[in-house]
């Protein structure tokens, strides 16, 4: 039995793809597949950076305590959902269960974690001299992850990238 995952989290809700291509998710220890997924296409691509170039400037502009806030809540909500990833990520990517628990999702979680303390002594501003210096997040950013370890590697980018306040 697969499961069909055939829409897009877009400006806050989920979204039909534009295309109606799909593709199977093969489960490595079975060779049978597991879900079914809409493979995106330009348009859809199109849509999320308008959308993250939308949320961009107030994003960009919340505060320090304000960001920290939102990378609690997606560390609170990736703790709750621990054993679905893992089972996803087993199922996924064919690590076994107990390495998916132990390794696979705190992984993810430890990026998250340690960006924390760096973007709450980080120093957005300073002055040198005579000369006020001003870091500001870049815009939004998107990220090509590998396969194999995906929490990991989505964590890695989009949690320092948040607390930068990009999009």
């Amino acid at each position: 039995m697969t499961t069909a995952y055939n829409k897009f989290y877009i400006n806050g809700e989920w979204v039909e793809p534009a295309g109606r291509d799909t593709i199977d998710v093969i489960n490595p220890a079975t060779e049978e597949a597991f879900a079914t997924i809409s493979m995106g296409t330009a348009e859809d691509v199109d849509a999320a950076a308008m959308a993250a170039r939308a949320a961009f400037t107030a994003w960009s502009q919340s505060s320090v305590e304000e960001r920290v806030a939102v990378l609690k809540k997606i560390m609170a909500g990736i703790q709750a959902r621990a054993g679905d990833l893992a089972t996803a990520i087993t199922s996924e990517m064919g690590a076994p269960v107990g390495l998916a628990n132990a390794a696979q999702v705190p992984s993810g979680l430890g990026h998250f974690a340690a960006v924390l303390p760096v973007l709450e002594n980080y120093k957005f501003q300073e002055t040198r001299g005579s000369t006020l210096i001003v870091k500001e997040a870049a815009g939004v950013c998107g990220f090509i992850t590998p396969w194999n370890w995906p929490l990991n590697q989505i964590a890695c980018k989009v949690a320092p990238a948040l607390a930068a306040g990009c999009t």
